[in-house]
């Protein structure tokens, strides 16, 4: 297992590398070309220039998350072979890179789905939020403008506002688009991608969709162990796999996490590990990672991450504001640093004693 950080680039991010390096125990970086847009080629340069920065300062580049999937290719658009093409490109200058880890999501219109980012918790602490009631009052069209005011001057990832300012348009495009399209048109995306990620080696790692469920009416298929055993046998390859993130699965209490994660042994290639905080089954807040904070036993995920023989990377995921720190909502250098040390406690903890056992 290795341990690391999201980072957004210097451009975009107010946690440093330096400030990542200092962390003990972190020893990589999950990273992006974070304005490229979704179909765009990632040239070999810019490649190659992120990772000999994030080197230079004493880390390893331990993978991508994301490179964005273009909308034609979930629709199953006509245009959607030239945006594979495209993306078959970009893998192939990652590998040649030796970048073997891409994290992606197939999720329509919203990367991910909050109501809140600056829910106020009792220690003070703001935090991301969800609650059901809020989104069935919404208008689609409005939801960005709902949460635009506490992004702290940072942009938000998948709800970048050029991306928003076309949300109609986007709806649109997925109006006949239901689960099975989606999962049809999932297939067709991976079938053609697996020979390059055969010849450098790298693996594809699905992001959940968060919530796991449907949100405005648009299909949602990563959300289960049902789904996800599906897409792993629809295209059975190794490299085909999945980023195990318990925030997003675990916003629906019925998935067991340390079973599906003990039942994807060999598939998860990258692990978001978070807690939430459950005020009703639809009405849930981010919280520290420590088990007693929220409502997941943190120690439970980490053991069968470790028995399962998990050896990629790891992230602490969506941490508290704290300390009066301003940064992107979730991405805070802080909360995520406590995280970090948390998550490397429980694993020293479980491997020790499965040394003496």
């Amino acid at each position: 297992m290795e341990m690391t950080l999201r980072w957004y680039g210097a451009k975009f991010d107010t946690v440093t590398l330096k400030q990542i390096r200092q962390i003990p125990g972190v020893t990589g970086v999950i990273s992006t070309l974070y304005d490229a847009a979704p179909g765009e080629v990632w040239s070999p340069e810019r490649i190659r220039a992120l990772k000999k920065e994030i080197e230079s300062a004493g880390l390893n580049l331990s993978g991508i998350e994301s490179v964005n999937i273009h909308d034609a290719i979930k629709t199953g658009a006509p245009e959607r072979d030239q945006y594979i093409e495209n993306y078959i490109e970009t893998l192939e200058n990652l590998g040649k890179e030796e970048i073997r880890l891409v994290c992606y999501n197939f999720m329509p219109v919203f990367d991910w789905t909050r109501t809140e980012l600056a829910r106020v918790r009792p220690d003070g602490s703001t935090v991301l939020a969800y609650t059901q009631e809020a989104v069935d009052a919404l208008d689609p069209e409005k939801m960005f403008e709902s949460i635009a005011g506490d992004t702290n001057g940072t942009v938000m990832p998948g709800w970048e506002p050029e991306r928003m300012a076309n949300v109609k348009q986007l709806f649109e495009l997925y109006q006949n688009v239901d689960e099975e399209a989606l999962f049809a048109n999932l297939k067709y995306f991976l079938d053609k991608i697996m020979p390059v990620c055969d010849k450098y080696d790298i693996n594809m790692a699905i992001h959940p969709d968060d919530p796991a469920w449907s949100v405005f009416g648009l299909p949602r298929i990563i959300i289960n162990k049902e789904n996800i055993l599906r897409m792993m046998k629809m295209t059975d390859n190794p490299h085909n796999g999945v980023t195990f993130c318990s925030g997003s699965y675990g916003t629906n209490l019925e998935n067991d996490l340390p079973d599906m994660i003990r039942s994807l042994k060999g598939r998860i290639h990258f692990a978001h590990v978070r807690n939430l905080k459950f005020v009703t089954p639809d009405n849930f807040e981010e919280a520290a990672h420590l088990s007693s904070d929220g409502s997941f036993d943190m120690y439970e995920i980490m053991k069968a991450l470790y028995e399962i023989g998990f050896t990629g990377p790891i992230r602490p995921d969506h941490g508290r504001m704290i300390w009066n720190e301003v940064a992107m909502p979730g991405y805070g250098l802080y909360d995520r640093a406590l995280g970090a040390s948390y998550l490397n406690g429980l694993w020293e903890a479980i491997e020790k004693a499965a040394r003496r056992s």
